[in-house]
Protein backbone atom coordinates (compact mmCIF):
# COMPACT_ATOMS: atom_id res chain seq x y z
CA UNK A 1 0.00 0.00 0.00
CA UNK A 2 3.07 2.51 0.08
CA UNK A 3 2.88 4.23 -2.92
CA UNK A 4 6.76 4.82 -4.45
CA UNK A 5 7.95 7.67 -6.39
CA UNK A 6 6.62 8.02 -10.17
CA UNK A 7 3.65 6.35 -9.53
CA UNK A 8 1.36 9.28 -9.04
CA UNK A 9 0.69 12.59 -11.09
CA UNK A 10 1.44 16.47 -9.84
CA UNK A 11 -2.12 16.99 -9.29
CA UNK A 12 -2.64 13.94 -7.52
CA UNK A 13 0.89 14.54 -5.42
CA UNK A 14 -0.22 18.14 -4.63
CA UNK A 15 -3.91 17.38 -3.46
CA UNK A 16 -3.17 14.76 -1.24
CA UNK A 17 -0.29 16.50 0.52
CA UNK A 18 -2.68 19.49 0.86
CA UNK A 19 -5.19 17.15 2.79
CA UNK A 20 -2.12 15.57 4.58
CA UNK A 21 -0.74 18.42 6.03
CA UNK A 22 -3.92 20.46 7.19
CA UNK A 23 -5.25 17.11 8.77
CA UNK A 24 -1.33 16.83 10.56
CA UNK A 25 -1.50 20.09 11.36
CA UNK A 26 -4.90 19.98 13.08
CA UNK A 27 -3.56 17.02 15.07
CA UNK A 28 -0.80 18.73 16.12
CA UNK A 29 -2.92 21.92 18.00
CA UNK A 30 -5.08 18.75 19.44
CA UNK A 31 -2.42 17.20 20.55
CA UNK A 32 -1.15 20.29 22.24
CA UNK A 33 -4.73 21.10 23.64
CA UNK A 34 -5.59 17.63 24.72
CA UNK A 35 -2.95 15.29 25.58
CA UNK A 36 -1.85 15.00 29.76
CA UNK A 37 0.57 13.08 31.55
CA UNK A 38 -1.24 9.79 30.48
CA UNK A 39 -1.76 10.27 26.90
CA UNK A 40 1.81 10.94 25.73
CA UNK A 41 3.78 7.65 26.66
CA UNK A 42 0.64 5.42 25.22
CA UNK A 43 1.34 7.86 21.99
CA UNK A 44 5.60 6.87 22.28
CA UNK A 45 4.23 3.41 22.57
CA UNK A 46 1.40 2.92 19.95
CA UNK A 47 4.10 4.93 17.47
CA UNK A 48 6.54 2.42 18.15
CA UNK A 49 4.45 -0.64 18.44
CA UNK A 50 3.22 -0.07 15.24
CA UNK A 51 6.01 0.56 13.41
CA UNK A 52 7.62 -2.41 14.89
CA UNK A 53 4.27 -4.46 13.67
CA UNK A 54 4.64 -2.99 10.19
CA UNK A 55 7.91 -4.53 9.57
CA UNK A 56 6.39 -7.80 10.07
CA UNK A 57 4.87 -9.34 6.64
CA UNK A 58 2.32 -12.33 6.74
CA UNK A 59 2.07 -14.16 3.81
CA UNK A 60 -1.63 -13.47 1.85
CA UNK A 61 -3.02 -15.79 -1.69
CA UNK A 62 -1.08 -15.95 -4.63
CA UNK A 63 2.52 -15.40 -2.95
CA UNK A 64 1.60 -11.72 -1.97
CA UNK A 65 2.10 -10.69 1.72
CA UNK A 66 0.37 -7.78 3.44
CA UNK A 67 1.43 -5.97 6.94
CA UNK A 68 -0.34 -4.82 9.81
CA UNK A 69 -1.65 -1.09 9.57
CA UNK A 70 -2.65 -0.16 13.18
CA UNK A 71 -5.03 3.18 12.13
CA UNK A 72 -7.99 1.96 14.57
CA UNK A 73 -5.69 0.78 16.98
CA UNK A 74 -4.25 3.85 17.99
CA UNK A 75 -7.64 5.87 16.78
CA UNK A 76 -9.22 3.59 19.71
CA UNK A 77 -6.94 4.06 22.50
CA UNK A 78 -6.08 7.77 21.59
CA UNK A 79 -8.60 9.22 19.39
CA UNK A 80 -8.49 9.64 15.33
CA UNK A 81 -6.14 13.07 15.29
CA UNK A 82 -3.49 11.32 17.54
CA UNK A 83 -3.83 8.34 14.99
CA UNK A 84 -3.36 10.26 11.79
CA UNK A 85 0.02 11.57 14.11
CA UNK A 86 1.31 8.28 15.18
CA UNK A 87 0.75 7.40 11.25
CA UNK A 88 2.67 10.06 9.76
CA UNK A 89 5.44 10.10 12.37
CA UNK A 90 5.81 5.91 11.06
CA UNK A 91 5.26 6.84 7.39
CA UNK A 92 7.80 9.27 7.87
CA UNK A 93 10.27 6.55 9.47
CA UNK A 94 9.47 4.12 7.05
CA UNK A 95 10.22 6.64 4.03
CA UNK A 96 13.50 8.16 5.31
CA UNK A 97 15.20 5.60 6.80
CA UNK A 98 13.78 2.38 5.05
CA UNK A 99 12.86 3.37 1.39
CA UNK A 100 9.44 1.84 2.45
CA UNK A 101 7.35 4.45 0.29
CA UNK A 102 8.41 7.80 -1.67
CA UNK A 103 9.48 10.83 -0.26
CA UNK A 104 7.35 12.41 -3.09
CA UNK A 105 4.34 10.69 -2.45
CA UNK A 106 4.73 11.10 1.55
CA UNK A 107 1.48 12.94 1.11
CA UNK A 108 -0.69 10.61 -0.40
CA UNK A 109 0.77 7.62 2.02
CA UNK A 110 -0.39 9.90 4.69
CA UNK A 111 -3.77 10.47 2.84
CA UNK A 112 -4.58 6.84 2.88
CA UNK A 113 -3.39 5.41 5.75
CA UNK A 114 -3.56 8.29 8.21
CA UNK A 115 -6.52 10.72 7.28
CA UNK A 116 -8.61 7.53 5.43
CA UNK A 117 -6.97 4.68 7.73
CA UNK A 118 -7.28 6.81 10.93
CA UNK A 119 -9.46 9.73 10.92
CA UNK A 120 -12.60 8.50 8.32
CA UNK A 121 -12.47 4.83 9.51
CA UNK A 122 -12.97 6.49 13.33
CA UNK A 123 -16.10 7.64 12.51
CA UNK A 124 -16.99 4.89 10.62
CA UNK A 125 -16.38 2.58 14.06
CA UNK A 126 -18.11 5.43 16.04
CA UNK A 127 -20.86 4.62 14.02
CA UNK A 128 -20.77 0.88 14.08
CA UNK A 129 -20.53 1.09 18.18
CA UNK A 130 -23.84 3.54 18.39
CA UNK A 131 -25.84 0.29 16.30
CA UNK A 132 -24.62 -2.20 18.33
CA UNK A 133 -25.36 -3.85 21.63
CA UNK A 134 -24.02 -1.21 24.62
CA UNK A 135 -21.76 -4.17 25.53
CA UNK A 136 -17.74 -5.34 25.34
CA UNK A 137 -18.76 -8.06 22.83
CA UNK A 138 -20.34 -4.86 20.80
CA UNK A 139 -17.24 -2.62 21.47
CA UNK A 140 -14.84 -5.15 20.40
CA UNK A 141 -17.14 -6.27 17.45
CA UNK A 142 -17.04 -2.00 15.66
CA UNK A 143 -13.20 -2.39 16.22
CA UNK A 144 -12.69 -5.30 14.21
CA UNK A 145 -15.17 -4.35 11.28
CA UNK A 146 -13.81 -0.55 11.46
CA UNK A 147 -10.00 -2.28 11.61
CA UNK A 148 -10.95 -4.34 8.16
CA UNK A 149 -12.47 -1.69 6.49
CA UNK A 150 -9.55 0.88 7.56
CA UNK A 151 -7.53 -1.14 5.10
CA UNK A 152 -9.97 -2.22 2.33
CA UNK A 153 -10.78 1.58 2.28
CA UNK A 154 -7.34 2.56 2.52
CA UNK A 155 -6.51 0.00 -0.42
CA UNK A 156 -9.09 1.60 -2.06
CA UNK A 157 -8.10 5.39 -2.34
CA UNK A 158 -4.52 4.30 -3.42
CA UNK A 159 -6.27 2.71 -6.23
CA UNK A 160 -8.40 5.58 -7.41
CA UNK A 161 -5.08 7.99 -7.45
CA UNK A 162 -3.20 5.24 -9.41
CA UNK A 163 -5.79 5.41 -11.63
CA UNK A 164 -6.25 9.47 -11.45
CA UNK A 165 -2.49 9.57 -12.06
CA UNK A 166 -2.87 7.12 -15.74
CA UNK A 167 -0.29 4.76 -13.80
CA UNK A 168 -3.11 1.97 -14.01
CA UNK A 169 -6.81 1.75 -14.80
CA UNK A 170 -9.23 1.53 -12.27
CA UNK A 171 -11.26 -2.04 -13.30
CA UNK A 172 -7.48 -3.25 -12.86
CA UNK A 173 -6.24 -1.56 -9.77
CA UNK A 174 -9.41 -1.59 -7.81
CA UNK A 175 -10.06 -5.72 -7.96
CA UNK A 176 -6.05 -6.53 -7.43
CA UNK A 177 -5.65 -3.95 -4.53
CA UNK A 178 -8.92 -4.32 -2.82
CA UNK A 179 -9.10 -8.37 -3.73
CA UNK A 180 -5.50 -8.44 -1.44
CA UNK A 181 -6.38 -6.22 1.13
CA UNK A 182 -9.47 -7.79 2.42
CA UNK A 183 -7.84 -10.61 3.20
CA UNK A 184 -4.89 -8.12 4.86
CA UNK A 185 -7.70 -6.76 6.32
CA UNK A 186 -8.74 -10.34 8.49
CA UNK A 187 -5.54 -10.60 10.13
CA UNK A 188 -5.52 -6.13 10.80
CA UNK A 189 -8.91 -6.89 12.49
CA UNK A 190 -7.74 -10.28 14.93
CA UNK A 191 -4.55 -8.05 15.86
CA UNK A 192 -6.68 -5.04 16.91
CA UNK A 193 -9.30 -6.99 18.77
CA UNK A 194 -6.91 -8.96 20.61
CA UNK A 195 -4.76 -6.14 21.65
CA UNK A 196 -7.40 -3.74 22.45
CA UNK A 197 -9.14 -6.54 24.43
CA UNK A 198 -6.37 -7.23 26.52
CA UNK A 199 -5.65 -3.39 27.30
CA UNK A 200 -9.63 -2.78 28.25
CA UNK A 201 -8.74 -6.20 30.76
CA UNK A 202 -5.64 -4.54 32.01
CA UNK A 203 -6.37 -1.08 31.69
CA UNK A 204 -9.92 -0.09 30.76
CA UNK A 205 -8.78 3.54 31.38
CA UNK A 206 -5.92 3.91 28.92
CA UNK A 207 -8.83 3.13 25.85
CA UNK A 208 -10.48 6.84 25.67
CA UNK A 209 -13.51 5.32 23.54
CA UNK A 210 -14.52 2.48 25.69
CA UNK A 211 -17.54 4.23 27.15
CA UNK A 212 -20.69 1.95 26.71
CA UNK A 213 -23.12 4.98 27.28
CA UNK A 214 -23.90 7.76 25.24
CA UNK A 215 -20.27 9.24 24.27
CA UNK A 216 -19.07 12.17 21.84
CA UNK A 217 -17.99 11.53 18.73
CA UNK A 218 -14.59 12.83 19.34
CA UNK A 219 -13.88 10.40 21.68
CA UNK A 220 -12.72 12.08 24.65
CA UNK A 221 -15.32 10.31 27.10
CA UNK A 222 -13.78 8.38 30.50
CA UNK A 223 -13.17 4.88 30.44
CA UNK A 224 -15.79 2.26 32.20
CA UNK A 225 -14.33 -0.50 34.09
Amino acid sequence: MHIPDGFLDTKTLISTAVVSAGAVGYGIKKANEKLGEKQVPLLGLAAAFIFAAQMLNFPVAGGTSGHFLGAILAAVLLGPWMSCLIMTVVLVIQCLGFADGGLTALGANVFNMGVIGSIVCYYIFVAIKNILPKSKVGFLSAVGVASWLSVVLASSACAVELAISGTSPLNVALPAMVGVHMLIGIGEAIITVVVVSVVLGTRPDLVSTYNLADTPVGGASHAVK
